[in-house]
């Protein structure tokens, strides 16, 4: 089985954070996104992955290369036309089964149904959560036997709380390529874009069977809210601890906390849920709830709920930030 993932986008939602930084690097509990997501994936033993970049895509091929031994391809969406389209960009290079998630989404997932699927006269699988508002996303209609009939893209009065996830599983790939073909020569697009949940139709509706398979977990990662809710629910995942504050030298780690062994912490108060990145600096701060990125230095401050990308600077009073790369922030005395 291959496995294929978008994520050629922009990460427009993410900004000022994915200005110089593709959305899969970002830093996102003690790691980047695309490493959360890997981790994830790469137990399935892959023949190979095959990533759709677009948007600073050498960055992420520079850093998949130098970091994992699994045999990658990159493929290059030149024009950002939607998801469909850049699934479609795969079809030399992908026969028979395969994985496609999107490369933004944190999950907890059970693959193990997808084994012999084929066998048991199934075409493939959708994996959906149940929300309480799934009106920002795609939805599945189901029949009584847990098969999609009806994907419907964010539906203004939903007939169903099942939301899709991100997650599908083509038995054969052949019969998606076709039904984009179809899709994008009917021209449905919106604002330009082909979404594959339209193209999944498609198949569903030339008969094709699609399992429908609940994630126990699932978090977004397209708002800076959602990444620091991420962010939350990764470092609680990882940490084993008694929740005890934690003597740091002259500071007080509060757990849990993802702090990398090259980052300086004097006087400060970090936790709980921060994530602090290579080569921070930070001397006098309280912080929680919040993300730093590499080389950031914080001083004589009081942060959270907040997010700050690589190479920032802020030295001043209590706040509230949501900082792009290389920004700086001082409080100005009363004398300036």
């Amino acid at each position: 089985m291959k496995i294929i993932l978008p994520m050629a986008g922009f990460g427009t939602r993410l900004r000022p954070h994915t200005w110089d930084v593709p959305k899969p690097l970002v830093p996102l509990a003690g790691k980047t996104m695309i490493d959360h997501v890997l981790d994830r994936l790469l137990p399935l033993e892959p023949e190979e992955v095959i990533c759709i970049v677009g948007y600073l895509g050498e960055q992420i091929e520079e850093y998949i290369k130098g970091r994992y031994s699994v045999p990658v391809r990159f493929v290059v969406q030149p024009e950002m036309r939607g998801q469909a389209d850049a699934i479609a960009l795969t079809r030399d290079v992908v026969a028979g089964d395969a994985l496609v998630m999107f490369a933004d989404t944190i999950f907890e997932a059970d693959f193990s149904p997808l084994r012999g699927l084929r066998a048991r006269g199934i075409d493939g699988a959708i994996f959906v959560k149940e929300i309480d508002d799934p009106r920002r996303f795609g939805i599945a209609i189901l029949d009584a036997e847990g098969y999609a009939t009806q994907l419907v893209e964010k539906p203004e009065n939903p007939t169903s709380n099942l939301a899709l996830v991100g997650i599908y599983y083509f038995a054969d790939m052949g019969a998606l390529y076709d039904a984009i073909d179809t899709l994008i020569a009917s021209g449905k697009a919106l604002k330009g874009e082909y979404y594959l949940a339209d193209a999944v139709q498609l198949l569903i509706d030339r008969g094709q069977r699609l399992k429908t398979f609940p994630v126990p977990v699932w978090e977004d990662c397209g708002k800076p809210e959602e990444m620091l809710q991420t962010n939350r629910y990764l470092l609680a995942r990882e940490y084993m601890g008694d929740g005890r504050p934690i003597l740091h030298g002259d500071s007080v780690i509060i757990p849990p906390v993802a702090l990398d062994p090259s980052a300086t912490i004097g006087r400060s108060i970090v936790g709980p849920h921060v994530s602090i990145g290579a080569g921070a600096t930070l001397s006098g701060v309280v912080i929680a709830d919040s993300i730093v990125g590499d080389a950031v230095s914080l001083a004589n401050t009081a942060l959270t709920g907040s997010i700050i990308s690589a190479g920032a600077a802020i030295h001043g009073t209590e706040q509230r930030l949501n900082l792009g790369a290389t920004s700086s922030v001082r409080h100005v005395t009363a004398s300036e």
